[in-house]
């Protein structure tokens, strides 16, 4: 087997964000681009030299080709063995959850999560760590590090490997296992829930539900546990079918993009309970019948009722949430005594603290949740939990939702997105708000006295370590709270995203509508950013 050096130079925007490097295909597609990246990995995570990689994709447009070429240059870098998911499909999770299984070196995940996909949109790759977690800001700081110096890359001539066959082949000194991609995740999901109970929720002919995998990755995982393991009748999966372009369609799933799911909830033949995930099958939304509930609320309401769950009925150690996402989560743990954490946004921020077994739950308003037995968030995990939640409880998703709110209150939340806006003007307007921070607290906004203003830094509990500007806070006498920041995950421009929560402890007013009770904050928010000034938006690109 011949190892081919091949001479190259730097590009200068291979920063990885809070997921990775996510870049249009035909950026990826450039010549030497993603190998560039690929061999910075190589370069700074010495120990994948003899060591074991965990590869696979949500199967969106360029995956097959790009496993192609990590194999090759996996093989080039004395790589030892690499486990790839059959297809070149893994979900996020479940790569998370082999590469803790194996007790790999690490893994390379290729994915744009929530992100279209197809020749002219978005891909993504990222290294998670042999904790099976997103790479810290120390280890991604250091890849870019060495993609502004790459001057070679080392990789295999090979003609393609057959991603579709089960079994073990060998590249050069590299071992190739192609392995089920479903199976290890779908046996942990077995030891965390009650398969037994769940499965009689079906047979009960009295329950109905539906899986939106919206084209993406969660189909086959969905299917083969729903259906297969669960005994869900066929056809509860529905979009099952991993797509290159995901059908088509834009694979986030919440009330907007997954509107044929929604519908599904209403009207005289509603199902009891829906639930959809996203391209790389790490979110989660969850539905019933004429009900949304918002990830901040599903989060509270894991907390609440862990004990009830077969894998967390000993007890949980804490909880820790995004600093965006609302302080329900902070409402039960303080009346349960459980720790609670405010991180910034990023699953990796979870890490350190789910590693020293500070937490054992978490998430964030972006429908992510999740727990320790990954260093992921995971959207199937989320539809399980609360599907055993439905069995043991044999209630309605809105009785178990509202009843939490009686005994918890209710924190109404809404988040408005600006996306693909100037990134200089948003960076401009993110600017001003921090010149207004000093002076906004004791001032009153249409009737809402602040309290404080700030730009939320973090301390790490564990290393230490310190992350400043994550996103500007506004928080008032009542409790309610307005959330400025820009976001990561996109590839155009800059996402602006204004986070809104109120909080209501009287139940005789926990019924009102989210946009009723928004309308104050909501124009607070509009002014103080002065967003359609700066950005020539004159309303958000969507509401969550």
């Amino acid at each position: 087997m011949n190892i081919d050096t091949i001479i190259t130079q730097p590009f200068d925007d291979q920063r990885p964000g809070t997921s990775g490097l996510r870049k249009k295909v035909k950026v990826f597609q450039t010549p030497h681009y993603l190998e560039n990246f690929v061999q910075a990995i190589f370069d700074t995570q010495v120990d994948l030299k003899g060591g074991t990689l965990v590869l696979g994709g949500d199967g969106r447009y360029y995956n097959r080709e790009a496993i192609q070429v990590i194999l090759r240059m996996a093989s080039g870098n004395g790589v030892k063995k690499v486990l790839v998911g059959r297809g070149g499909l893994l979900s996020t999770p479940a790569a998370s959850c082999l590469i803790r299984h194996y007790k790999t070196d690490g893994g390379i995940i290729l994915s744009a999560s929530h992100n279209p996909g197809g020749p002219d949109e978005d891909f993504g790759i990222k290294f998670n760590t042999p904790n099976g977690g997103p790479a810290p800001e120390s280890v991604t700081d250091a890849i870019f590090q060495r993609t502004t110096e790459i001057a070679e890359y080392q990789i295999a001539q090979s003609k393609p490997i057959d991603l579709d066959i089960l079994g073990s082949i060998t590249l050069g000194e590299t071992q190739i296992e192609i392995i089920d991609p479903v199976k290890d995740y779908a046996d942990l999901m077995m030891a965390l829930f009650d398969f037994n109970r769940i499965r009689m929720l079906f047979e009960s002919g009295m329950f109905s539900m539906r899986f939106d995998a919206m084209h993406a990755i969660t189909g086959p995982y969905a299917t083969e546990i729903l259906e297969g393991r669960l005994g869900a009748e066929p056809g509860t999966v529905i979009n099952g079918t991993p797509k290159t372009d995901f059908g088509g369609g834009h694979p986030d799933p919440n009330l907007v993009h997954a509107h044929q799911l929604v519908a599904l909830t209403k009207g005289a033949h509603a199902v009891n309970f829906a639930a959809a995930s996203d391209g790389d099958g790490d979110r989660n939304m969850i539905l019933g019948c004429n009900f949304f509930v918002t990830p901040s609320d599903s989060l509270a309401i894991m907390v609440a009722n862990a004990h009830l769950i077969k894998g967390y009925s000993g007890g949980i150690s804490g909880v820790a949430r995004s600093m965006p996402t609302s302080q329900a989560a902070d409402r039960v743990a303080d009346k349960l005594g459980l720790p609670c954490y405010e991180t910034p946004t990023g699953w990796k921020f979870f890490g350190n603290l789910l590693d020293a077994r500070k937490i054992t739950l978490c998430g964030e308003e972006s429908f992510g949740t999740g727990s320790d037995h990954i260093r992921e968030k995971d959207g199937l995990w989320a539809v399980l939990f609360w599907l055993n939640l439905l069995a043991v409880k044999q209630q309605s998703v809105e009785k178990i939702v509202t009843d939490h709110w009686k005994a918890f209150g209710r924190n109404y939340y809404t988040r408005y997105d600006y996306e693909a806006i100037d990134k200089t003007d948003a960076e401009a307007l993110m600017a001003s708000l921090r010149d207004k921070l000093a002076t906004l607290p004791g001032q009153s906004l249409n009737g809402y006295p602040i309290e404080y203003a700030d730009d939320f830094a973090y301390t790490d509990p564990v290393d230490g370590s310190v992350s400043e500007r994550q996103g500007i806070r506004v928080g008032f006498a009542d409790g309610s709270r307005i959330v400025f920041r820009l976001s990561g995950t996109g590839t155009e421009g800059a996402t602006l995203r204004v986070y809104l929560e109120a909080y209501e402890e009287d139940p005789s007013k926990q019924l009102q509508s989210t946009e009723s009770v928004m309308t104050a904050l909501v124009d607070i928010a509009l002014n103080l950013a002065e967003i359609e000034k700066r950005t020539g938006r004159t309303k958000p690109s969507v509401i969550t």
